[in-house]
């Protein structure tokens, strides 16, 4: 006959009844993690663009977020926040609950060339966001208004030559500033900075004749070069597109070695949980993977730029380092 009181083994017995189901109720907590992600995404998703409509970054968001619909059944909504350099879309990305379920999709103005512009920048785009892939590249093309009078790559670098400060160029964004800045140094004339709230805006002041001239992508010139509402004096590429065969290349126009691409890619907050970011990172590398998606870019004077998250931020990097060396040897001053 056991000589242990009763209330001692009955306080024993429910100490080792609480043990298993404390166990069982830490193991299925240790496995909500994975399982949260394997069910990524469960709701909608919001794209923020830091650009308005029209703009090749808006048309990569557009057509990823179709296909991000296609591959998951889950909305995903497309949010244009332009203005202040990009800085309120990062801001309204950095804001929202870190889940995977906001994404950025910037260019290269927003993720590398603000950070050659700006001496305090209110985001840091390597250390804030985390990428998820590369998306596409297009060469900038260099534009007129189709009345203007320069009508070659040539006449427009006389021009510039001849009233040095006068001419000007319409830039929506630090990335093309820098683009015609790089071009300025490049045929060694000075022109002046007019800055629109977007690239849809600059070309506007193109085809207005506002400005002398401009640097856009294909993407949101091509039908305006058709129509004769813009003139394209030169693509900043080493080969023609197909989109516009007949317009030159600018070693070919007469400025040999000058190169400008824009380019496309999805970030998130770096606060986001590594198994979402993962599972997001996938399915757009997924789509930048599809043959349509090439095809599509194509159509558009554009190309697919390949690589996940880790090709993306060592191209981040070193894109950084290329616009802080142009933004020094062309005297960008800082702002």
């Amino acid at each position: 006959m056991s000589t242990t009181p009763r209330k001692t083994r009955t306080a024993r017995r429910r100490a080792f009844g609480i043990a298993p189901a404390l166990l069982l109720g830490w193991g299925l907590l240790g496995s909500a993690a994975p399982a949260a992600a394997q069910d990524f995404p469960s709701k909608p998703i919001k794209f923020v663009v830091p650009f308005p409509p029209g703009s090749g970054t808006d048309t990569s968001a557009r057509y990823f977020a179709r296909k991000l619909n296609e591959l998951t059944g889950q909305p995903v909504v497309v949010e244009n926040k332009p203005g202040a350099n990009g800085f309120l879309a990062v801001k309204a990305v950095l804001a929202a609950p870190a889940d995977g379920y906001t994404v950025f999709v910037g260019s290269n103005s927003t993720l590398a060339v603000n950070v050659a512009l700006f001496r305090q920048l209110p985001y840091d785009p390597v250390a804030d966001l985390a990428p998820l892939t590369m998306m596409m590249r297009s060469p900038a093309l260099v534009v007129v208004p189709g009345n203007s009078e320069y009508k070659t790559l040539p006449a427009l670098i006389a021009g510039a030559k001849a009233r040095p400060g006068v001419l000007n160029y319409g830039a929506g964004s630090a990335g093309y500033q820098l683009m015609s800045e790089l071009f300025n140094d490049a045929a060694r004339v000075q022109t002046a900075h007019v800055p629109f709230k977007g690239a849809a805006e600059a070309v506007i002041a193109v085809v207005s004749g506002t400005v002398n001239f401009a640097f856009a992508e294909i993407t949101s010139v091509q039908e305006l070069a058709r129509s004769g509402k813009v003139h394209a004096l030169a693509v900043a590429s080493d080969r023609r597109v197909p989109a516009l065969p007949e317009v030159p290349t600018a070693a070919e126009a007469g400025l040999p070695g000058f190169t400008a691409y824009t380019w496309v890619a999805g970030m998130v907050s770096a606060k986001t949980p590594k198994a979402e970011t993962e599972k997001l990172a996938a399915l757009l590398t997924k789509i930048e993977k599809m043959p349509e998606t090439r095809e599509f870019y194509e159509r558009i004077g554009a190309e697919v730029m390949q690589g996940g998250p880790e090709e993306m931020r060592n191209f981040q990097n070193a894109e950084i380092q290329l616009w802080k060396r142009i933004a020094v040897t062309a005297r960008v001053e800082q702002q």
